[in-house]
């Protein structure tokens, strides 16, 4: 069993949905959150928004999956993201789960 954590801008919440179906992962959590960046360390002139730190309205995608799933969700969000000119990627981790009570 697996743990999936997903974090993305909140523009891409459908998205997310939509590959999480495909991957035949139909059972997840959603939450709103901000996500923060600290910029104090670069170049002012590099810093768009000319201020030490920058907030955006993300996304924080959790589900339980099968261990057989896991491939196709990395090669479903893989491909997505190859796809947008965005720097802003959707961000995806797995974690062992080590005992559960399902």
């Amino acid at each position: 069993m697996k743990l999936v954590i997903i974090t993305a801008a909140a523009a891409y919440t459908q998205d997310i949905k939509n590959l999480l179906k495909a991957s035949n992962i139909i059972t997840f959590s959603f939450k709103e959150v901000t996500g923060y960046k600290d910029v104090s360390k670069e170049n002012i002139e590099t810093n768009w928004f000319g201020s030490e730190t920058n907030e955006t309205e993300s996304v924080l995608f959790y589900a339980f999956s099968e261990d057989t799933k896991t491939d196709l969700l990395f090669s479903n969000f893989d491909a997505f993201n190859a796809k947008i000119s965005s720097k802003s990627k959707i961000h995806i981790a797995l974690l062992s789960v080590e005992k559960n009570n399902f």
